[in-house]
């Protein structure tokens, strides 16, 4: 079992910056890829960006250049730096991890942190 927990969220102005974490409860070796997601209201769940547990990041191109995901594996934590933010970033932000198995992968969420840009 994996447990997340995300903080860091808050009010912020556009323009301005956030740091999300994501404190995972086991080993950040242990975890195949962890990626953040971010839920507006009425909208589906995106993937914002992710992390592989060789440091590979991907982004979706709506954050690239702007957001930066990264990993600490001594806190077990992983970040997500938020700069030039926008009014459309404001959504729930949400921590998944990915363990892949033999048989197959497992999806661990975590219960998200409020993003909210005003301009």
């Amino acid at each position: 079992q994996v447990e997340l927990v995300e903080y860091g969220g808050g009010l912020v102005q556009a323009g301005g910056s956030l740091r999300l974490s994501c404190a995972a409860s086991v080993s950040l070796a242990s975890i195949n890829v962890i990626a953040w997601y971010r839920q507006a209201p009425g909208k589906l769940r995106e993937l914002v960006a992710s992390i592989t547990n060789d440091d590979s990041a991907n982004y979706t191109d709506s954050v690239k250049g702007r957001f930066a995901i990264s990993r600490d594996t001594g806190k077990k934590t992983v970040y997500l730096h938020m700069n030039s933010l926008k009014p459309v970033d404001t959504a729930v932000y949400y921590c998944n991890a990915v363990r892949r198995f033999i048989s197959g992968s497992r999806n661990y969420w975590g219960r998200g942190t409020q993003v909210a840009v005003f301009s």
